[in-house]
Protein backbone atom coordinates (compact mmCIF):
# COMPACT_ATOMS: atom_id res chain seq x y z
CA UNK A 1 0.00 0.00 0.00
CA UNK A 2 1.53 3.45 -1.22
CA UNK A 3 0.96 6.06 1.49
CA UNK A 4 0.90 9.87 0.25
CA UNK A 5 2.15 12.33 2.76
CA UNK A 6 -0.45 15.48 3.14
CA UNK A 7 0.57 18.72 3.52
CA UNK A 8 0.49 19.21 7.17
CA UNK A 9 1.88 16.01 7.77
CA UNK A 10 5.19 14.73 9.45
CA UNK A 11 8.18 15.32 6.95
CA UNK A 12 5.82 16.37 4.52
CA UNK A 13 7.47 19.32 1.79
CA UNK A 14 5.30 22.35 0.58
CA UNK A 15 5.93 23.67 -2.67
CA UNK A 16 6.83 27.36 -2.91
CA UNK A 17 4.09 29.30 -4.69
CA UNK A 18 4.43 29.97 -8.34
CA UNK A 19 4.29 33.76 -9.47
CA UNK A 20 5.05 33.30 -13.01
CA UNK A 21 2.03 34.32 -13.78
CA UNK A 22 1.86 37.37 -11.91
CA UNK A 23 1.76 40.57 -13.44
CA UNK A 24 3.75 42.25 -11.13
CA UNK A 25 7.44 41.95 -12.41
CA UNK A 26 10.04 41.17 -9.82
CA UNK A 27 13.24 42.79 -9.42
CA UNK A 28 14.83 39.92 -11.86
CA UNK A 29 12.55 40.39 -14.51
CA UNK A 30 13.81 44.05 -13.79
CA UNK A 31 17.22 43.46 -13.64
CA UNK A 32 17.40 41.72 -16.99
CA UNK A 33 15.30 43.68 -19.02
CA UNK A 34 18.34 46.59 -17.50
CA UNK A 35 21.24 44.76 -18.69
CA UNK A 36 19.43 43.77 -22.37
CA UNK A 37 19.54 47.62 -23.05
CA UNK A 38 22.61 48.32 -21.43
CA UNK A 39 24.57 45.62 -23.76
CA UNK A 40 23.59 48.14 -26.28
CA UNK A 41 26.76 49.93 -26.87
CA UNK A 42 25.81 52.63 -29.28
CA UNK A 43 22.79 53.28 -27.61
CA UNK A 44 24.11 53.97 -24.55
CA UNK A 45 27.43 56.06 -25.90
CA UNK A 46 24.54 58.11 -27.54
CA UNK A 47 22.57 58.17 -24.37
CA UNK A 48 25.94 59.47 -22.63
CA UNK A 49 26.63 61.77 -25.67
CA UNK A 50 23.69 63.79 -25.74
CA UNK A 51 22.46 64.11 -22.13
CA UNK A 52 26.23 64.68 -20.81
CA UNK A 53 28.40 64.94 -23.40
CA UNK A 54 27.07 67.86 -25.42
CA UNK A 55 26.25 70.19 -22.71
CA UNK A 56 29.80 69.18 -20.54
CA UNK A 57 32.22 69.84 -24.03
CA UNK A 58 29.77 73.39 -25.08
CA UNK A 59 30.41 74.44 -20.99
CA UNK A 60 33.78 73.31 -21.45
CA UNK A 61 34.85 75.06 -24.32
CA UNK A 62 33.38 77.94 -22.87
CA UNK A 63 35.40 77.77 -19.91
CA UNK A 64 38.70 77.88 -21.63
CA UNK A 65 37.68 80.45 -24.14
CA UNK A 66 36.79 82.93 -20.94
CA UNK A 67 39.56 82.31 -18.90
CA UNK A 68 42.02 82.47 -22.00
CA UNK A 69 40.53 85.62 -23.88
CA UNK A 70 38.13 87.01 -20.68
CA UNK A 71 37.77 90.37 -22.64
CA UNK A 72 36.97 88.57 -25.63
CA UNK A 73 34.40 85.70 -24.46
CA UNK A 74 31.58 86.04 -21.57
CA UNK A 75 31.62 84.21 -18.70
CA UNK A 76 30.78 80.43 -19.22
CA UNK A 77 27.78 80.36 -16.96
CA UNK A 78 24.75 82.17 -16.13
CA UNK A 79 21.46 82.57 -16.73
CA UNK A 80 21.15 82.56 -20.55
CA UNK A 81 23.38 79.91 -21.31
CA UNK A 82 21.09 77.79 -18.46
CA UNK A 83 18.01 78.61 -20.22
CA UNK A 84 19.69 77.95 -23.93
CA UNK A 85 21.10 74.74 -22.52
CA UNK A 86 17.98 73.58 -21.25
CA UNK A 87 15.38 74.37 -23.66
CA UNK A 88 17.72 73.72 -26.49
CA UNK A 89 19.38 71.10 -26.09
CA UNK A 90 18.07 68.99 -22.93
CA UNK A 91 14.46 69.49 -23.87
CA UNK A 92 14.53 68.38 -27.14
CA UNK A 93 17.11 65.96 -27.93
CA UNK A 94 16.64 64.01 -24.09
CA UNK A 95 13.41 63.61 -25.63
CA UNK A 96 14.07 61.51 -29.06
CA UNK A 97 17.29 59.36 -27.13
CA UNK A 98 14.88 58.05 -24.42
CA UNK A 99 12.54 57.57 -27.36
CA UNK A 100 15.08 55.69 -29.35
CA UNK A 101 15.80 53.71 -26.05
CA UNK A 102 12.13 52.97 -25.77
CA UNK A 103 11.56 52.13 -29.01
CA UNK A 104 14.56 49.62 -28.63
CA UNK A 105 13.44 47.81 -25.31
CA UNK A 106 9.99 47.65 -27.11
CA UNK A 107 11.21 45.59 -29.97
CA UNK A 108 14.47 44.08 -28.49
CA UNK A 109 12.58 40.47 -27.60
CA UNK A 110 10.88 40.54 -31.72
CA UNK A 111 14.10 41.45 -33.10
CA UNK A 112 16.01 39.13 -31.14
CA UNK A 113 13.91 36.06 -31.94
CA UNK A 114 13.51 35.80 -27.76
CA UNK A 115 10.05 36.20 -27.52
CA UNK A 116 9.09 32.69 -27.94
CA UNK A 117 11.19 31.81 -25.24
CA UNK A 118 10.17 34.05 -22.82
CA UNK A 119 6.66 33.15 -23.63
CA UNK A 120 6.95 29.36 -23.29
CA UNK A 121 8.82 30.43 -19.58
CA UNK A 122 5.39 31.00 -18.14
CA UNK A 123 5.91 34.23 -17.49
CA UNK A 124 2.73 36.96 -17.55
CA UNK A 125 2.70 38.95 -20.74
CA UNK A 126 1.91 41.79 -18.42
CA UNK A 127 4.64 41.52 -16.22
CA UNK A 128 6.97 40.85 -19.01
CA UNK A 129 5.97 44.46 -20.56
CA UNK A 130 5.90 46.23 -17.35
CA UNK A 131 9.17 45.16 -15.97
CA UNK A 132 10.87 47.40 -19.09
CA UNK A 133 9.17 50.60 -17.87
CA UNK A 134 11.53 50.31 -14.59
CA UNK A 135 14.51 48.93 -16.17
CA UNK A 136 14.56 51.92 -18.94
CA UNK A 137 13.35 54.78 -16.65
CA UNK A 138 16.68 52.96 -14.21
CA UNK A 139 18.88 54.35 -17.34
CA UNK A 140 17.23 57.48 -18.57
CA UNK A 141 16.90 59.29 -15.38
CA UNK A 142 20.18 59.09 -13.92
CA UNK A 143 21.65 60.25 -17.15
CA UNK A 144 19.25 63.30 -17.48
CA UNK A 145 19.86 64.32 -13.92
CA UNK A 146 23.64 64.00 -14.24
CA UNK A 147 23.82 66.27 -17.59
CA UNK A 148 21.64 68.91 -15.73
CA UNK A 149 23.77 68.81 -12.17
CA UNK A 150 26.59 69.85 -14.55
CA UNK A 151 24.83 72.41 -16.64
CA UNK A 152 23.66 73.80 -13.19
CA UNK A 153 26.65 73.63 -11.17
CA UNK A 154 28.40 75.73 -14.14
CA UNK A 155 25.74 78.26 -15.09
CA UNK A 156 25.94 79.14 -10.91
CA UNK A 157 29.38 78.99 -10.42
CA UNK A 158 31.28 80.69 -13.10
CA UNK A 159 28.35 83.37 -13.84
CA UNK A 160 28.81 86.33 -14.89
CA UNK A 161 29.43 89.15 -11.83
CA UNK A 162 27.30 91.97 -13.41
CA UNK A 163 23.85 91.95 -15.70
CA UNK A 164 24.79 93.20 -18.98
CA UNK A 165 21.19 94.10 -20.46
CA UNK A 166 20.91 95.25 -23.76
CA UNK A 167 24.79 96.35 -23.97
CA UNK A 168 24.70 97.82 -20.82
CA UNK A 169 25.92 96.60 -17.46
CA UNK A 170 23.01 96.90 -15.25
CA UNK A 171 22.90 96.25 -11.29
CA UNK A 172 20.80 92.83 -10.78
CA UNK A 173 17.27 93.04 -8.88
CA UNK A 174 16.91 96.80 -8.53
CA UNK A 175 13.38 97.92 -7.86
CA UNK A 176 11.63 100.30 -10.25
CA UNK A 177 13.06 103.26 -8.30
CA UNK A 178 16.64 101.98 -8.29
CA UNK A 179 16.46 101.16 -12.02
CA UNK A 180 15.20 105.02 -12.35
CA UNK A 181 17.96 105.90 -10.23
CA UNK A 182 20.61 104.14 -11.86
CA UNK A 183 18.68 105.47 -15.68
CA UNK A 184 19.26 109.24 -14.18
CA UNK A 185 23.24 108.65 -13.92
CA UNK A 186 23.40 106.92 -17.08
CA UNK A 187 20.96 108.61 -19.28
CA UNK A 188 22.97 108.78 -22.22
CA UNK A 189 23.54 105.14 -22.55
CA UNK A 190 19.98 103.62 -21.65
CA UNK A 191 18.87 107.11 -24.28
CA UNK A 192 21.20 105.46 -27.24
CA UNK A 193 20.89 101.58 -26.31
CA UNK A 194 17.68 100.78 -24.54
CA UNK A 195 14.43 100.17 -26.63
CA UNK A 196 11.50 102.29 -26.84
CA UNK A 197 8.42 101.91 -28.47
CA UNK A 198 7.38 105.51 -28.89
CA UNK A 199 8.57 108.93 -30.07
CA UNK A 200 12.53 109.77 -28.95
CA UNK A 201 11.48 113.40 -27.78
CA UNK A 202 15.18 114.12 -27.03
CA UNK A 203 18.25 114.89 -29.55
CA UNK A 204 21.37 112.82 -28.48
CA UNK A 205 24.47 112.03 -30.18
CA UNK A 206 25.19 108.83 -29.80
CA UNK A 207 29.19 108.44 -31.48
CA UNK A 208 28.87 107.49 -34.99
CA UNK A 209 26.83 105.40 -37.42
CA UNK A 210 25.68 101.82 -36.61
CA UNK A 211 23.74 100.19 -33.75
CA UNK A 212 23.87 102.77 -30.72
CA UNK A 213 25.34 105.53 -32.79
CA UNK A 214 24.32 108.07 -34.71
CA UNK A 215 22.08 111.07 -33.49
CA UNK A 216 19.01 110.01 -32.04
CA UNK A 217 16.73 113.36 -32.74
CA UNK A 218 13.32 114.89 -31.96
CA UNK A 219 10.59 114.92 -34.53
CA UNK A 220 8.23 117.46 -34.17
CA UNK A 221 4.98 115.40 -33.95
CA UNK A 222 2.61 117.69 -36.36
CA UNK A 223 5.02 118.28 -38.75
CA UNK A 224 7.10 115.32 -39.00
CA UNK A 225 10.30 117.90 -39.10
CA UNK A 226 13.62 117.35 -37.08
CA UNK A 227 13.89 119.82 -34.27
CA UNK A 228 17.38 121.87 -33.86
CA UNK A 229 20.04 121.37 -31.24
CA UNK A 230 20.85 119.05 -28.72
CA UNK A 231 18.46 118.34 -25.99
CA UNK A 232 19.41 119.58 -22.53
CA UNK A 233 20.30 116.93 -19.67
CA UNK A 234 17.51 117.58 -17.73
CA UNK A 235 15.19 116.56 -20.65
CA UNK A 236 17.59 113.40 -21.69
CA UNK A 237 17.53 112.01 -17.87
CA UNK A 238 13.71 112.34 -18.15
CA UNK A 239 13.62 110.08 -21.48
CA UNK A 240 16.01 107.43 -19.65
CA UNK A 241 13.94 107.32 -16.97
CA UNK A 242 10.52 106.25 -19.33
CA UNK A 243 12.73 104.09 -21.21
CA UNK A 244 13.55 102.10 -18.57
CA UNK A 245 9.87 102.07 -16.94
CA UNK A 246 8.77 100.60 -20.04
CA UNK A 247 11.70 98.19 -20.26
CA UNK A 248 11.08 97.12 -16.49
CA UNK A 249 8.98 94.36 -16.64
CA UNK A 250 11.73 92.59 -19.25
CA UNK A 251 14.48 93.66 -17.14
CA UNK A 252 12.89 91.52 -13.75
CA UNK A 253 13.41 88.34 -16.16
CA UNK A 254 16.96 88.94 -16.37
CA UNK A 255 19.41 87.29 -13.57
CA UNK A 256 22.95 86.46 -13.27
CA UNK A 257 22.37 82.68 -12.12
CA UNK A 258 19.00 80.64 -12.48
CA UNK A 259 17.58 79.93 -8.77
CA UNK A 260 17.50 77.52 -7.26
CA UNK A 261 13.30 77.01 -7.55
CA UNK A 262 13.92 77.17 -11.14
CA UNK A 263 16.58 74.63 -11.12
CA UNK A 264 14.56 72.50 -9.64
CA UNK A 265 11.37 72.87 -11.40
CA UNK A 266 13.43 72.12 -14.71
CA UNK A 267 14.83 69.37 -13.47
CA UNK A 268 11.78 67.63 -12.91
CA UNK A 269 10.70 69.57 -16.20
CA UNK A 270 13.28 67.80 -17.89
CA UNK A 271 12.92 64.25 -16.45
CA UNK A 272 9.13 64.42 -17.23
CA UNK A 273 9.81 65.17 -20.99
CA UNK A 274 12.22 61.97 -21.11
CA UNK A 275 9.89 59.90 -19.09
CA UNK A 276 7.08 60.52 -21.30
CA UNK A 277 9.64 59.59 -24.43
CA UNK A 278 10.66 56.72 -23.30
CA UNK A 279 7.14 55.12 -22.34
CA UNK A 280 5.49 56.46 -25.78
CA UNK A 281 8.82 55.01 -27.52
CA UNK A 282 8.31 51.81 -25.56
CA UNK A 283 4.16 51.19 -26.13
CA UNK A 284 4.94 52.35 -30.22
CA UNK A 285 7.59 50.33 -30.81
CA UNK A 286 5.71 47.40 -28.64
CA UNK A 287 2.26 47.89 -30.46
CA UNK A 288 4.41 48.42 -34.32
CA UNK A 289 6.44 45.42 -33.42
CA UNK A 290 9.56 47.11 -34.44
CA UNK A 291 12.11 49.74 -33.98
CA UNK A 292 13.40 51.93 -37.09
CA UNK A 293 9.86 52.89 -38.18
CA UNK A 294 8.69 54.14 -34.28
CA UNK A 295 11.85 55.74 -33.92
CA UNK A 296 11.38 58.03 -36.87
CA UNK A 297 7.51 58.61 -35.96
CA UNK A 298 8.77 60.28 -32.63
CA UNK A 299 11.43 62.19 -34.02
CA UNK A 300 8.62 63.79 -36.73
CA UNK A 301 6.57 64.22 -33.72
CA UNK A 302 9.08 66.28 -31.53
CA UNK A 303 10.87 68.45 -34.61
CA UNK A 304 7.94 68.33 -36.84
CA UNK A 305 4.62 68.40 -35.71
CA UNK A 306 4.27 69.92 -32.18
CA UNK A 307 6.19 72.77 -33.67
CA UNK A 308 3.67 73.00 -36.37
CA UNK A 309 0.59 72.16 -33.82
CA UNK A 310 1.65 74.73 -31.51
CA UNK A 311 1.98 77.70 -33.72
CA UNK A 312 -0.92 76.95 -36.03
CA UNK A 313 -4.87 77.45 -34.83
CA UNK A 314 -6.57 74.73 -36.79
CA UNK A 315 -10.30 75.74 -36.50
CA UNK A 316 -12.11 72.85 -36.63
CA UNK A 317 -9.03 70.35 -34.79
CA UNK A 318 -8.44 72.85 -32.09
CA UNK A 319 -9.01 70.37 -29.26
CA UNK A 320 -7.19 67.63 -31.16
CA UNK A 321 -4.13 70.27 -30.90
CA UNK A 322 -4.57 70.39 -27.48
CA UNK A 323 -3.86 66.70 -27.06
CA UNK A 324 -0.33 66.61 -28.82
CA UNK A 325 1.91 66.10 -25.96
CA UNK A 326 4.36 68.12 -26.52
CA UNK A 327 2.25 71.34 -26.49
CA UNK A 328 0.77 70.39 -23.02
CA UNK A 329 4.70 69.99 -22.25
CA UNK A 330 4.94 73.76 -23.40
CA UNK A 331 2.15 74.78 -21.05
CA UNK A 332 3.88 73.11 -17.87
CA UNK A 333 7.26 74.95 -18.72
CA UNK A 334 8.42 76.48 -15.51
CA UNK A 335 8.73 80.10 -15.33
CA UNK A 336 11.66 81.98 -16.76
CA UNK A 337 12.76 80.02 -19.42
CA UNK A 338 12.47 80.00 -22.84
CA UNK A 339 9.82 77.71 -24.77
CA UNK A 340 11.25 75.11 -26.86
CA UNK A 341 8.86 75.58 -29.36
CA UNK A 342 8.93 79.33 -29.32
CA UNK A 343 5.53 79.19 -27.79
CA UNK A 344 6.05 81.13 -24.64
CA UNK A 345 5.14 78.13 -22.10
CA UNK A 346 7.67 79.72 -19.57
CA UNK A 347 7.19 83.11 -20.35
CA UNK A 348 10.47 83.83 -22.32
CA UNK A 349 9.18 82.96 -25.79
CA UNK A 350 6.33 84.13 -28.14
CA UNK A 351 2.79 83.90 -26.53
CA UNK A 352 1.69 81.06 -27.16
CA UNK A 353 -1.66 80.46 -30.26
CA UNK A 354 -3.17 77.57 -28.89
CA UNK A 355 -4.80 78.12 -25.16
CA UNK A 356 -4.43 75.43 -23.19
CA UNK A 357 -4.63 75.16 -18.84
CA UNK A 358 -2.97 73.99 -16.66
CA UNK A 359 -5.57 71.11 -15.66
CA UNK A 360 -5.83 70.46 -19.33
CA UNK A 361 -2.52 69.72 -19.96
CA UNK A 362 -1.73 67.36 -16.65
CA UNK A 363 -4.69 65.60 -18.12
CA UNK A 364 -3.22 65.28 -21.55
CA UNK A 365 0.13 64.01 -20.03
CA UNK A 366 -1.17 62.05 -17.89
CA UNK A 367 -3.42 60.33 -20.63
CA UNK A 368 -0.35 59.94 -22.91
CA UNK A 369 1.49 57.96 -20.24
CA UNK A 370 -1.76 55.53 -19.95
CA UNK A 371 -2.47 55.34 -23.50
CA UNK A 372 0.27 54.12 -24.76
CA UNK A 373 1.73 51.87 -21.99
CA UNK A 374 -2.19 50.54 -22.34
CA UNK A 375 -1.64 49.79 -25.95
CA UNK A 376 1.83 48.71 -25.80
CA UNK A 377 0.55 45.99 -23.56
CA UNK A 378 -2.29 44.61 -25.15
CA UNK A 379 -0.16 43.83 -27.86
CA UNK A 380 2.62 42.06 -26.09
CA UNK A 381 -0.65 40.24 -24.42
CA UNK A 382 -2.11 38.88 -27.61
CA UNK A 383 0.83 38.83 -29.99
CA UNK A 384 1.27 35.54 -31.81
CA UNK A 385 4.11 33.38 -30.50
Amino acid sequence: MTVLAGVGAPGATVDPPDHRGSWIPTGRMITTRMMELRRRRGLMVALVLVNIGIPAVFLIVRLLSHAFAPKTYGPAGGYDVFTNLVAGVMFIFGFIVAATLGCTAGSIDLTEGVFRHLVVTGRSRLALYLARIPAGLAIVVPLVAVGFTIVCAVCVFAAPTTLSYNGINVPVGLSRSGLDAFAAQHSHEIVCDFPFNGPMPVNVNCGGPGPGGGTIVQVNPKTGAALPGVSSARSVRAQAIRMVNQDYADYRSHFLYPSTSLMIKTGLWIELEATIGFIVGLGLASLMGQRTVPVILMIVLELILTPVLTHSVIPHLINAQRGVVGLAMSHLEPGGLPSPFNGGGGGGGLRQLVPESTTVAVCVVVAWLVVWTALGAWRMMTRDV
